[in-house]
């Protein structure tokens, strides 16, 4: 508040802001083009909003005494920006494209921000949305039931992923199978279609390394000389086994994303996934002192049975969610 030069910049700026910000409405007002109401609306807000600023600052209300609003003014304007928002989304919705109807939708938007229930905007707002909406039938291929695995923690990951990221703000529906019967939705646009072409679950190797160890001046025991005992340094060697069992899982996804009127192909990709699980255990013959610390746990450790083969399943589809994902984004950003 005490400060000089803000003092001073503020008393010769904040005039000049108004000046321009009104200047900028009247010109909207008596041009005519596009959306001249609505531009007039937002000039007259920039007023009001430095208004609400400089009566929340106690020091700049001591330097403008009097802040300048329209909110009187903007009243009997909004009428008009909403009767021009409106008939800009009609013309929009009648050229019936979705990009034109995108469009209409966000004239419709404010049309009805303007005023609230605006001759039959509600409806049209529906209109408009369902016809910007890219309506995607997402068949998700079961796993064939002959070997006893479900995807259906993956598919229930996907469809959970779609929708959540594609909800009402966007322009995406995706619709599986049984929410386009219960919706009655008679043609999508597309069809993305997810399914493993390829994958192998279980496939287990042992091996066996074999490892003869030796440390060298370690105590094994002690000897009387000259009536003292002095300790005898040898060397240890001990026959290490250490056995690695191995259970290997991987699978091949295949994603494609059809024209559902053409069945034209407008993408096609595919991700592979592995998961390996390691289980290790040894034994030794000799002198565990020739062992390290470690070896001495891996001796200690047994031999334990791997996932059962739907756990596995599930392991190796993570990588392939990871990769799924960030292709559906990419592919669906420009929609």
């Amino acid at each position: 508040p005490d400060h000089s030069k803000s003092v001073a910049t503020l008393r010769e700026a904040y005039p000049l802001a108004v000046e321009y910000l009104e200047s900028q409405a009247n010109n909207a007002i008596a041009s005519n083009t596009a959306f001249k109401w609505k531009n007039a609306i937002q000039s007259y807000n920039s007023v009001n909003q430095l208004y609400e600023q400089i009566r929340q600052c106690p020091g700049c209300l001591k330097v403008i005494s009097n802040p300048k609003n329209y909110y009187a003014e903007i009243g009997p304007l909004k009428e008009k920006a909403a009767e021009e928002s409106y008939t800009a989304g009609i013309t929009a919705l009648m050229k019936g494209t979705r990009n034109d109807a995108k469009q209409a939708y966000y004239n419709f938007a404010d049309a009805q921000s303007f005023v609230p229930g605006y001759k039959d905007v509600i409806e049209y707002l529906d209109k408009a949305r369902w016809e910007a909406t890219l309506k995607v039938l997402v068949e998700q291929i079961p796993v064939p039931s002959r070997y006893n695995l479900s995807g259906g923690f993956f598919q229930d990951k996907v469809e959970e992923f779609l929708h959540s990221n594609y909800n009402e703000t966007s322009f995406i529906r995706f619709y599986t199978p049984r929410e386009a019967a219960s919706e009655q939705l008679e043609q999508p646009d597309q069809v993305l279609r997810l399914q493993f072409d390829d994958f192998s679950v279980g496939n287990t190797t042992l091996k066996e390394k074999e490892e003869t160890l030796s440390k060298d001046s370690v105590k094994v025991g002690e000897v009387k000389m000259e009536g003292k005992l002095v300790p005898v340094y040898n060397t240890v060697k001990a026959k290490l086994t250490v056995t690695r069992k191995e259970v290997l899982s991987n699978g091949l996804l295949s994603m494609v994303v059809m024209d559902a009127r053409t069945n034209g192909i407008l993408t096609h990709k595919k991700f592979t996934g592995e998961y390996l699980w390691v289980n290790s255990w040894a034994r030794f013959n000799g002198d565990e002192r020739a062992l390290s610390s470690q070896q001495l746990a891996l001796c200690k450790q047994k031999e334990t049975q791997p996932p059962g083969a739907q756990d596995l399943f599930l392991e190796f589809t993570k990588p392939i969610y990871n990769q799924l994902i960030p292709s559906l984004r990419g592919f669906y950003q420009n929609y």
